[in-house]
């Protein structure tokens, strides 16, 4: 239970505008850097298949620092935690900004946000009341989502001009980041870790991780959270190649621009999930999963520029609508259980694994020199029976369930 102190805070709270504010400027820095550097790649012909490797790269710190960095979050004050990854982001912009390897300058960004990541989200539950959560994810992905859209298009559009300014840009942002974090008062550190030896800490990773896969709840949304973001992270790339070929346009501009309708429509769907949504009724997400896949299939098959951008917008919203509750009810449980910290770096690693193994088939096929359509096609098909499954195992559990209550 929170403190009735808490339970008197409105929801935009001092804390809660920090935050905001906070994860604007750091998730625009990320997106940002993201097309700015893949534009540095091109202009340093990288091959192909490269460009989703830059993001593979990122990926594995949050795999490799998994085990350690919820532990941290929920030891030290989460804003402070914020503020020093947002640091480090700021360091990797401007190793890529003074012209050292794009690659290393990207993987630092990747151990900042691993940082990030369970403090942004395991804060979320201390500056806020239990009913408030889902709303408090609404914002959270709403302010994600926004930086998404700004920033990937100033990020492509500014690279196609000067790709300095563009990341020049990013370490502003990231700058600013940092500021805001800093006007997020110290709250008190949730649990103090036992032991800060690398295998002790490892150790109690492994039993957040077995406790939360154990906790139906929570397992339904650390499957659902993780298809959900390594589809995503696997259609930002399938766009860049996707777009020369489906649209005959080659600058980098236009795949941001796509990218940047999802992001609309996730903010619509983030909103109508807070809207009619909450923890009891996390199952209502489930359809709008299965047509994320659907639309993906129609859209890999247009040539049309602007169906192109209705059918991304509706990506977005289905995909809002399904994400936002599955966040909120892992914190809850999370919360209840190993820490939000813990549960957010747990959801972590099944997100990145999902992210590392998607780009990995989807880099492994370009090399391989599949056409970009039909692989849109599959992966949408994929995406779709994959939430059917969990459809599917939602129904199969509850039926049991009701089995075992009528005993």
């Amino acid at each position: 239970m929170h403190d009735s102190t808490q339970t008197a805070e409105p929801l935009l709270n001092r804390s809660m505008l920090a935050v905001i504010l906070a994860q604007f400027f750091s998730a625009f820095g990320d997106n940002a850097l993201l097309f700015a550097t893949l534009a540095v790649i091109k202009q340093q012909l990288y091959p192909d298949w490269s460009q989703p490797v830059l993001q593979m790269a990122f990926v594995a710190t949050y795999i490799l620092l998994a085990p350690f960095v919820g532990q941290i979050a929920d030891s030290f004050s989460k804003g402070r935690v914020m503020m020093v990854a947002n640091s480090l982001k700021l360091l990797g912009a401007l190793v890529i900004c003074f012209g050292f390897n794009p690659f290393l300058g990207y993987t630092l960004v990747g151990v900042g946000a691993a940082a990030y990541s369970p403090a942004k989200y395991g804060i979320l539950g201390e500056i806020t009341r239990g009913d408030q959560l889902v709303k408090a994810n609404g914002l959270m992905e709403a302010s994600t989502i926004a930086a998404i859209l700004i920033g990937s298009v100033a990020g492509g559009v500014l690279a196609d001009w000067h790709i300095l300014a563009a990341l020049g840009l990013c370490v502003v942002v990231y700058g600013a980041a940092v500021v805001a974090n800093w006007f997020i008062p110290r709250l008190q550190a949730a649990h103090r870790a036992a032991s800060w030896r690398p295998g002790r800490m490892f150790s109690t990773f492994t039993g957040a991780c077995r406790t939360l896969w154990n906790n139906d709840d929570a397992r339904f949304s650390l499957v659902g959270t993780s298809l959900f973001w390594g589809a995503g992270v696997t259609l930002r790339f399938l766009l860049v190649l996707w777009v020369p070929v489906a649209l005959g346009i080659a600058d980098n501009a236009t795949p941001t621009m796509l990218n940047a309708m999802v992001a609309v429509g996730i903010v619509a769907g983030a909103g109508a999930a807070a809207r009619f949504i909450t923890l009891q009724t996390v199952k209502r997400c489930l359809p709008a999963g299965v047509l994320i896949g659907v639309t993906v299939v129609i859209f890999a098959l247009q040539s049309s520029m602007t169906f192109s951008y209705l059918l991304l917008v509706l990506v977005g919203i289905f995909g809002g609508f399904f994400v936002v509750p599955l966040n909120a009810l892992l914190q809850e449980r999370g919360r209840e259980t190993v820490g939000a910290g813990n549960a957010i770096a747990v959801q972590n690693l099944g997100e990145n694994a999902a992210m590392l193994l998607m780009l990995g088939l989807y880099s492994l096929v370009v090399k391989l020199g599949a056409p970009v359509i039909a692989i849109g096609v599959g992966f949408g098909a994929l995406f779709a029976l994959a939430i059917v499954g969990v459809w599917a195992w939602q129904i199969v559990r509850t039926k049991r369930m009701k089995k075992a209550s009528a005993r």
